[in-house]
């Protein structure tokens, strides 16, 4: 029992430090996201996929209207690949999630737009996602 715990922990490790890319997903498919994704992920959560505040949960704090978001995302570009809620606890389909808004909001993979948008949404404002940029930036450096 102990060595198949150590398999399935190694083998979470090395899934989480895979680069988190968009496969297909256009300008994004050769973006890198993963060091924005971590440092968002110790802002939001500190690592844990079982955290939840309200209505967000998971390492990346994810609303149920943000999966609805992505599947609608894929319904428009032909995929039958879809997300539940129960995915915003798994940390590999949390970070898929966060690429493909991305792709979708952030063609341009700005990253000061994907953390800013991230806390704050589409219509975000500079002013009050100032803290939570400053925050995340720390963690990016």
């Amino acid at each position: 029992m102990k060595k198949f715990v150590k398999i399935v922990l190694l083998s979470v490790t090395m899934l989480m430090s895979m680069p988190v890319m968009a496969a297909g997903e256009g300008e994004n498919s050769n973006y890198d996201w993963s060091p924005v994704i971590d440092a968002i992920i110790q802002v939001e959560s500190k690592g844990n996929p079982n955290a939840r505040c309200g209505i967000y949960c998971g390492v990346l704090q994810i609303s149920p209207v943000l999966v609805q978001e992505c599947n609608n995302i894929l319904k428009r570009r032909g995929s039958s690949k879809r997300y539940t809620l129960n995915d915003r606890f798994n940390v590999q389909k949390s970070k898929e999630m966060f690429v493909i808004i991305q792709s979708y909001y952030n063609p341009q993979n700005n990253v000061e737009r994907a953390i800013r948008m991230w806390q704050g949404g589409c219509n975000y404002k500079v002013r009050s996602t100032q803290r939570y940029y400053e925050k995340v930036m720390s963690y990016m450096k």
